[in-house]
């Protein structure tokens, strides 16, 4: 694995769909700046395993998360249940965990990622903020963002679902890189 600037965790299905769709978003748009993706699919993995009997061990947790890079995590659930399980982890407090916020109500899949502020727009400009060096573009690709989700805005309430570009995205030939 190379060296990451930034990490995008995620754990949930809707939420690693966003974590995947962010990360083409950067690969495509920021291209110099260096992401890891990590799907968590047993989130008894992320405590130590001293305090639990699925937790995964100081030397492969490092290996994924490092102990220095800050980590952006999309979780299906409440935030504060991943803070939980990496609390005794190196540097606990670079995780930025993205989920539940009681912002939801009767709307399209992707309308409640923006709610929760879990869509891809909002995980890349996370990336972004949270990366150690800001590679060139990296304003102009938050400023972006930001109007997609102000587009995405106007679209939802206009015709009831979510644009075209989020509702039929698929990894297609990407899932190749």
């Amino acid at each position: 694995m190379g060296v990451a600037e930034v990490i995008l965790a995620c754990a949930g299905d809707v939420v690693t769909m966003e974590t995947v769709a962010a990360a083409r978003i950067l690969l495509e748009k920021l291209p110099q700046m260096k992401v890891r993706v990590v799907n968590v699919v047993d989130l008894m993995t992320l405590p130590r395993p001293k305090d639990h009997p699925h937790g995964m061990s100081e030397t492969m947790f490092r290996e994924l998360f490092t102990d220095h890079v800050d980590v952006v995590f999309s979780f299906h659930g409440y935030p504060g249940a991943i803070h939980q399980l990496v609390h005794g982890r190196p540097d606990a407090d670079r995780f930025r965990v993205r989920g539940f916020i009681e912002q939801g109500t009767t709307t399209t899949p992707f309308d409640m990622t923006v709610r929760n502020r879990a869509s891809r727009y909002h995980l890349v400009m996370d990336a972004i903020n949270n990366a150690k060096r800001l590679p060139s573009g990296a304003s102009e690709l938050k400023a972006w963002c930001e109007a997609q989700l102000e587009r995405h805005e106007r679209y939802v309430v206009e015709h009831l679902e979510d644009m075209p570009e989020v509702r039929d995205w698929s990894l297609g030939d990407w899932a190749q890189h």
